[in-house]
């Protein structure tokens, strides 16, 4: 991206970069962690169970807390979900667990704060305990995971706590995924998500190798030749576009490529506009526009094409984003991108409502131009599917198709995460790349007769 004199970076201190993308939600204390553990119930029919996609018994490990067991309360989490620690930080625990909490029918309507408690053990163990789980006598099965992400990461820990030999490839130079490139820096604060990684990889028999690509550098059919099974966890690498008029005018990114820049870069080297929009309704646009305004942008606008009950970002993600000085629009779709003598200038919107047939509908005669140098596109993520080309792999409404088991159409690949149907979030990756290693396993121990 060009860099004139509206998109510029440092355009704040160091001391102000550092205190803005600090820790945004600072941990309990242990004190603090007791006094919220015994609030709970301990509900033998905990709904909160139901409502983890990994299944984390959280009365048992919330009651370790309080009976100051912090090992027992890590190894309950980290059992089901090896990746609590940023799950505790990243997932919306305010519609999964803590929305499903007894606590929300009584009177003070406030649930215990589940992944804050969740983060306390976790940061604990790795603080304190290291790594909880050894590793199986060596099998001598090999397993090779394309896509270094959450689902990957899980996968792997699980096929070495039973002894499996796993290779990682990814088409980053560090593993993470989303988790290392693709969430808010104040989320994952302090260099977080490398620090989990090596926490895991701890377990020993895993192998990371970055820079490599499937279906340029290796293709699922080689990589299932060289290995006794293959997991792909490749995410959704494509974006979708604007498709209007000055969408390849400078200033003008993804969302995703953004966020992705500020996480791998100095931030002081960065540029951001002055006048920044930012189009989309999920967590990516909402951490787009928090970032942008904390790197120095002096207007920061976030436009969705629909209403606020659309929005695929949480009430809280849209509290955040008011609360750090960016405007939301509602109803209003991008029409076209305004330049003037080849520089951009704004972007022109048409106001919605919801027509009579109850669809969205849009007066293309009823515009208005929000003033932009910037302009973040983060109108959703695809999965991009020319690295399966010629693969048997079956493919449908976008993503890779696979059983209970998480077996695609090609025996012996599987497949987890958000490549696959089902819910775009970091602990149901987790569980998918979890569930698929056990039935790997399970595939293992029927083809040997252990």
């Amino acid at each position: 991206m060009s860099q004139g004199p509206d998109i510029a970076p440092g355009r704040l201190s160091d001391v102000e970069l550092a205190l803005n993308f600090s820790d945004a939600h600072p941990p309990l204390t242990h004190a603090q962690a007791v006094v919220e553990a015994d609030r709970c119930f301990y509900c033998y029919d905990a709904p909160c169970i139901e409502a983890c996609p990994t299944g984390i018994d959280i009365p048992r490990f919330i009651r370790a807390i309080a009976t100051d067991n912090m090992a027992g309360s890590a190894r309950t989490i980290l059992e089901s979900n090896i990746l609590g620690g940023s799950c505790a930080r990243v997932c919306p625990t305010e519609i999964l667990c803590e929305q499903k909490c007894v606590h929300n029918m009584r009177e003070e309507g406030q649930p215990i704060r589940i992944g804050m408690l969740q983060r306390h053990a976790t940061d604990w163990q790795m603080d304190h305990g290291g790594q909880p789980f050894a590793r199986a006598p060596a099998t001598g099965y090999r397993v090779v995971i394309v896509g270094a992400g959450p689902a990957g990461l899980a996968c792997a820990h699980r096929l070495a706590m039973h002894g499996h030999d796993v290779i990682i490839v990814d088409r980053h130079i560090h593993a993470g995924g989303l988790n290392e490139y693709g969430v808010a820096a104040y989320k994952l604060a302090d260099d977080f998500a490398r620090r989990e990684v090596d926490f895991l990889l701890a377990i020993g028999g895993i192998s990371f190798v970055g820079g490599e690509v499937l279906g340029r550098d290796m293709t699922v059919a080689s990589l299932r030749r060289k290995y006794d099974a293959v997991f792909l966890a490749v995410g959704l690498a494509g974006v979708r576009s604007l498709g209007i008029e000055g969408e390849d005018l400078d200033g003008v990114m993804n969302a995703v490529d953004f966020i992705e820049g500020l996480r791998s870069a100095n931030r002081r080297t960065v540029p951001v506009g002055r006048r920044v929009v930012v189009i989309g309704g999920g967590n990516t646009a909402v951490d787009a526009a928090v970032q942008a305004r904390r790197l120095g942008a002096e207007d920061v606008t976030l436009v969705y094409r629909r209403g606020a009950e659309n929005m695929s970002a949480t009430t809280v993600e849209r509290e955040w984003a008011q609360t750090n000085g960016v405007t939301v629009k509602l109803w209003a779709a991008p029409v076209r991108l305004v330049a003037r003598d080849g520089v951009l200038v704004g972007i022109e919107f048409a106001r919605g409502r919801i027509g009579p047939d109850g669809r969205p509908a849009y007066d293309q005669d009823n515009t208005f131009v929000l003033e932009a140098d910037m302009v973040l596109k983060a109108v959703g993520q695809t999965f991009m599917p020319d690295p399966l080309n010629g693969e048997s792999i079956a493919i449908s409404g976008g993503r890779i198709m696979v059983d209970e088991t998480g077996q695609t159409t090609m025996q012996g690949v599987y497949a987890g995460g958000d490549c696959t149907p089902g819910e775009d979030l970091t602990v149901a990756a987790v569980r998918d790349g979890r569930n698929a290693a056990e039935a790997i396993n399970a595939a293992y121990l029927a083809a040997t007769g252990k």
